[in-house]
């Protein structure tokens, strides 16, 4: 009778959990027009509706599926429009037309959201449930919070291209404090890398694993939009010595000059934002560069970027309170007083992204979440002012391609602990 209560609190409190999550995307669309809900700016990013529609569609198809009998699809063929990838699931609208999708409307997604979200409730509601269930439903709720942070670096792409500069935040963000530069030192050895114990964690972050590390340092701080234009003024995208090969060819053929969303205005450089076009504040963190950027930049600096292991060996004792989404700064502030290896900027890391050793996919279509992904990547870690709060950990692994610069991503320098005399 003691494990019956406990499970039918546990589900009480999923329940409560469940409400918050899809509350909280749709809270985020209260500063939209519908228009911006449909639109589409480039092939990587994609329209609001369509995240609304898709993460609905997750749990309707992962989670309603498995438990519901009978099972019936909310409407025939929306199957088709709101598969993002998943290839066991059969055809799928491609990616570059989700926004020529203008019906169903955007009234008609969300009632189909309340309808999920009701049938989601009355699942929870009722006798105890298996652990696999739970754990699909777990699963779909971390998904709907990366898209929650997709959502808003989509919108901001896709007001980026409005010749009006819109704001999506009316209120200005907060200056930021000038950074402490300094390096975290650690001793290197045998440490354990992954996620282990109890709590939720994705597949591509286990299993837990030891590995060796040489001593190293890294940065306390993200490099600042400041030190990125002594860069830029040193002639960092004309000197191809500070290159990789295939981000020199890039920055060349696209004629990077900045980061993405920097705007000159005569000798003063500006940048658009969720809150409009804003003045570069000099000591907030550089964002939305890609890997190369961060890549030539730390190259320039004498140092590098940080490994992945090295960056989660020191977040693993990481306590501060970090700048996520409830901030609502919409815009990485520099801290002062902590490490501040959490939130802000994502952090680049020089990892490839692959599997862990004795990585398993899960069997089925949800074994495509990450493990399909495993190439032609490099991990990121940490969260940004857009990753919803308590969604990251220091084990947490999120990943894009080299040259893309949408996200909000940044630089974090690291450096070998035996060349550490030389460079001070």
């Amino acid at each position: 009778m003691q494990g019956t209560l406990v499970v039918a609190a546990q589900q009480r409190g999923l329940v409560e959990r469940y409400q918050r999550v899809r509350a909280a995307s749709e809270r985020l669309c209260r500063a939209l027009r519908p228009e911006d809900c449909v639109a589409q700016s480039m092939p990587d990013a994609s329209p609001v509706k369509w995240h609304l529609a898709h993460t609905t569609w997750f749990f309707e198809t992962f989670v309603l599926r498995a438990v519901e009998r009978p099972f019936r699809a909310y409407a025939e063929g929306w199957a088709y429009l709101f598969n993002s990838y998943y290839e066991a699931e059969g055809q799928r609208l491609a990616r570059e037309h989700r926004g020529l999708i203008t019906r169903p409307t955007l009234a008609e997604v969300v009632d189909y959201r309340h309808s999920t979200d009701e049938r989601i409730e009355r699942w929870l509601s009722g006798p105890a449930l298996p652990r696999s269930a739970l754990a699909l439903l777990e699963l779909g709720l971390q998904h709907e919070q990366q898209h929650q942070e997709l959502m808003l670096t989509d919108v901001q792409h896709l007001l980026a291209q409005n010749p009006l500069a819109p704001r999506y935040a009316s209120a200005l963000p907060a200056e930021s404090a000038e950074p402490e530069r300094r390096f975290i030192a650690h001793e290197g050895g045998l440490v354990s890398i992954g996620h282990e114990g109890r709590g939720f964690s994705f597949d591509n972050e286990r299993p837990c694993h030891e590995l060796y590390l040489a001593p190293f340092e890294v940065g306390a701080w993200l490099v600042t939009n400041a030190e990125y234009q002594e860069f830029m003024a040193d002639g960092g995208y004309r000197r191809p010595e500070l290159w990789l090969s295939d981000g020199w060819a890039l920055c060349r053929r696209e004629a990077w000059q900045a980061p993405l969303y920097w705007r000159r205005h005569g000798a003063e450089w500006r940048r658009f934002s969720l809150h409009g076009e804003i003045a570069l504040d000099p000591r907030a963190p550089v964002c939305h560069v890609s890997y190369y950027e961060a890549d030539a930049y730390a190259r320039w600096a004498k140092a590098r970027l940080p490994t992945e292991a090295e960056w989660e060996t020191l977040a693993r004792e990481e306590e501060d309170a970090a700048q996520f989404l409830d901030f609502e700064s919409f815009v990485p502030l520099t801290r002062t007083g902590a490490r501040g290896l959490f939130g802000g900027a994502w952090n680049w890391t020089q990892s490839a992204y692959g599997p862990y050793p004795g990585f398993t996919p899960a069997p089925g279509a949800i074994g495509e979440y990450n493990g399909k992904f495993m190439v032609n990547q490099m991990v990121l870690r940490g969260g940004s002012c857009f990753t919803p709060p308590g969604h990251v950990r220091a084990s947490y692994r999120n990943f894009f391609y080299p040259h893309q610069r949408w996200q909000v991503s940044g630089i974090r320098l690291a450096r070998d602990g035996a060349t550490r005399r030389v460079l001070d």
